[in-house]
C-alpha cells in the first residue's frame, strides 16, 4: 500500500483506506505495521464523527443518510483489527474490545438496526441450557447466512447492470454525465450498507461471547499465579506494567498539545463540508451569516450620503425578505427562549406549592363567619318544622280517613 498521511485526509478517504485495511488478508508479522495503520486510521475517524456529530441518540435509521451509514461499522472494524494485533497485553485488549462492541451493539439497538429475534434473545439470556444456546447460535447463522446471500446478490446485480451500461454505450453514444446518472442507485446502496451492518451485528454478538469466555479464562490463570506465590513472574509482570504506565505518560506528554480536545463544531454547513471533503476539521470556522446583498448597494457596502442613493442602491434587491440569522442562530435563540419559559414555569410551581399560597383564602371562598350564619340558620329551620309537626299531627287534613267523613 501507498504511503498515506492520516493528518491531511478527509473522512470519507479514511474509512475507505482503513476499509481495505479490514478487507485485507494481514496474517503474516510483515503485516502488522498495516494493521496498526488501519487501527489509528479507525480511531481517527471515531474522532471525527464524534466531533461532527453525524448520528444522534434521538435517530432511527430512517433518519440516518445513505452516505453516512457506513460510519455506523467504524468501532465494529476498530474491534476487528484490533483482534489481529500481537505482543500486547491481551486482557486489556479483550476488556477494551468488550467495551467497544456493547456501545456498537447498544447504538444499533436505538437505531432500531438489531432484528427482533436477537432482541428476544437477549432478553431471555437467563436460560443457558444447552438447547437454548444451540437454537440461539441456528438462528443466528442462519441470519448472517442471509447476509452474506444477500449482499452477493447486490454485487451481482451491481456488475450485470455496469456491464450492460458499458455494452449500451458502445452501441449507442452516451452524453457526458448521462452514464453517471444512469448507474446512480441510491436506494440499492443503502440496501447492501443496511445488510452490511446487519452481517457485522451477528458476527460482534459472536465475538462478544467468545471474548466474555476468553476473560474468564485470562483472570483464571492470572489469580492461580497469583495464588501460586510465583514471586518472579509477578516483580516482571509489575516491571512491565511499569514500564508501559511510564512510556504511555511520556507519549501523553509529548502529544498533548496535538491531541488536546477542541470545541465540536455546531456549524452544519461546515460540518458538511468536512464530510464530503471540501474542508478539514482542523481548519477555524467562526460562521457568521451575513446579508446577502444584490445590485449598487454591494458596491456602496450600505453607506448612503443622501437620500437619492438610499433609493438608488435599491434597485434590483429581491421582492422577498432575506434571513437576518442563520438556521444555527435560530436554534440557539430558541433555546434560550425554551429555558426562559421552563425556569418561569419552574418558579411558578414552586409559588403555587408553597404553605402561604394554599393557606390563603381564595376570593369568594366562605369564611368562618358565614359558617357559622349557615348553622344557625338551618337549627332555627328544624325547629319550626318540628314545631308545625307538632301543631299538624300525622293524618289530621285527611278527611276520607275519619269515620264520618
Amino acid at each position: 500500500m501507498g504511503e498515506w498521511k492520516i493528518e491531511e485526509m478527509t473522512l470519507p478517504a479514511l474509512f475507505e483506506q482503513a476499509r481495505k485495511i479490514y478487507s485485507m488478508d494481514c496474517d503474516s508479522a510483515t503485516d502488522q505495521e498495516i494493521i496498526k495503520r488501519g487501527c489509528e486510521a479507525l480511531e481517527t475517524c471515531d474522532e471525527m464523527i464524534n466531533k461532527l456529530g453525524l448520528f444522534s441518540a434521538n435517530e432511527t435509521k430512517e433518519d440516518v443518510s445513505t452516505s453516512n451509514f457506513k460510519y455506523l461499522l467504524v468501532p465494529f472494524y476498530l474491534v476487528e483489527l484490533t483482534e489481529r494485533l500481537s505482543n500486547r497485553d491481551r486482557l486489556e485488549v479483550v476488556k477494551t474490545s468488550q467495551a467497544k462492541l456493547k456501545k456498537f451493539i447498544t447504538f444499533c439497538e436505538a437505531m432500531e438496526l438489531v432484528p427482533e429475534e436477537e432482541l428476544q434473545i437477549s432478553a431471555e439470556e437467563a436460560s443457558d441450557t444447552p438447547a437454548a444456546i444451540r437454537a440461539k447460535k441456528i438462528g443466528r447463522f442462519r441470519r448472517q447466512r442471509a447476509a452474506e446471500m444477500k449482499l452477493q446478490e447486490i454485487k451481482e446485480r451491481k456488475e450485470r447492470r455496469g456491464r450492460s451500461l458499458r455494452a449500451s454505450a458502445l452501441s449507442t453514444p452516451v452524453e457526458a454525465g448521462e452514464e453517471d446518472a444512469l448507474d446512480d442507485d441510491g436506494e440499492e446502496e443503502r440496501e447492501a450498507w443496511l445488510t452490511t451492518i446487519s452481517l457485522s451485528i451477528c458476527k460482534a454478538f459472536d465475538l462478544l461471547e467468545m471474548l466474555k469466555k476468553e476473560e474468564e479464562m485470562l483472570s483464571a490463570v492470572r489469580e492461580k499465579q497469583l495464588q501460586n506465590g510465583d514471586g518472579e513472574i509477578t516483580r516482571e509482570i509489575l516491571d512491565e506494567r511499569i514500564e508501559m504506565a511510564e512510556s504511555w505518560h511520556r507519549n501523553a506528554a509529548t502529544q498533548m498539545k496535538s491531541t488536546r480536545p477542541v470545541q465540536p463544531i455546531t456549524c452544519a454547513t461546515f460540518a458538511q463540508d468536512v464530510v464530503e471533503g471540501r474542508a478539514k476539521v482542523s481548519e477555524a470556522h467562526d460562521h457568521k451569516h451575513q446579508q446577502l446583498i444584490f445590485g449598487p448597494q454591494s458596491l456602496t457596502g450600505g453607506r448612503f450620503t443622501s437620500e437619492r442613493e438610499r433609493l438608488a442602491a435599491q434597485v434590483f434587491q429581491p421582492g422577498h425578505r432575506l434571513p437576518t440569522m442563520s438556521i444555527e442562530e435560530a436554534g440557539w435563540k430558541e433555546m434560550d427562549m425554551m429555558n426562559k419559559w421552563q425556569e418561569m414555569n419552574l418558579k411558578l410551581y414552586e409559588e403555587a406549592t408553597t404553605s402561604w399560597h394554599t393557606e390563603r383564602p381564595k376570593p369568594g371562598a366562605p369564611t368562618d363567619e358565614d359558617e357559622e350564619e349557615d348553622e344557625e340558620a338551618s337549627h332555627q329551620k328544624a325547629v319550626a318544622w318540628d314545631d308545625w309537626k307538632d301543631k299538624n299531627p300525622r293524618g289530621a287534613g285527611n278527611k276520607k280517613l275519619t269515620p264520618c267523613g
